[in-house]
């Protein structure tokens, strides 16, 4: 699948078509991280990307913060940019083969990115990645596309019926502060892993 590729992804990179890339910290994420008082949770930011919510999270003190992402190249922009965050929380790295146990995992732009097929897995590895009782929390199309993706689209149905044989569906609402140009395409969900 051309798209999982690592190089697929470092081409759109390189040349600049990140069109998922708004540029700051996405506001719904944002909101969300301010509302959280233990600044020492372990958090995971998978599909990164440029980061803008990871850099935003370091300067709000959540320093057990790792990122991920399958290509290198806006990791390597990451850390430029943010000289003092830890290399060692820097994943270069494909997401299914990623081991770890996080209190929270933020979606923002990385589920659309997978194909669909791919969407079962993607549950279960949350699964495995949180804690008992952590949280996959963030941000989800609520629409679809008129193109052969990534992105790729979905809507509050399509969602519970996934995610509810894996979570605890606490959230799942219109997201009222999405960007602009996301307005009323978006969807913000909590996802509470079930396990004990």
């Amino acid at each position: 699948m051309a798209f999982l590729d690592n190089n697929y992804w470092t081409e759109r990179y390189s040349s600049d078509k990140t069109g998922w890339d708004i540029g700051f910290v996405s506001p719904p994420l944002e909101q969300y991280l301010d509302q959280i008082e233990n600044r020492e949770i372990q958090i995971l930011i998978p599909g990164a990307g440029s980061g803008y919510e990871a850099a935003y999270a370091w300067q709000s003190g959540f320093y057990n913060l790792h990122i991920l992402d399958f290509s290198k190249e806006p990791l390597v922009r990451f850390k430029s940019l943010n000289p003092g965050f830890p290399s060692g929380h820097i994943h270069h790295q494909n997401f299914f083969e990623h081991a770890g146990s996080y209190d929270l995992i933020l979606e923002q732009t990385f589920f659309c990115a997978l194909h669909p097929s791919l969407r079962e897995d993607y549950a279960k590895k949350m699964t495995r990645l949180l804690k008992p009782g952590g949280k996959l929390a963030g941000v989800w199309f609520d629409r679809e596309f008129d193109f052969d993706g990534p992105p790729f689209g979905g809507n509050a149905d399509e969602y519970l019926l996934l995610f509810e044989k894996y979570f605890e569906v606490k959230t799942i609402a219109p997201c009222y502060n999405s960007i602009p140009e996301r307005s009323g395409s978006e969807l913000f969900m909590v996802l509470q892993n079930s396990k004990i």
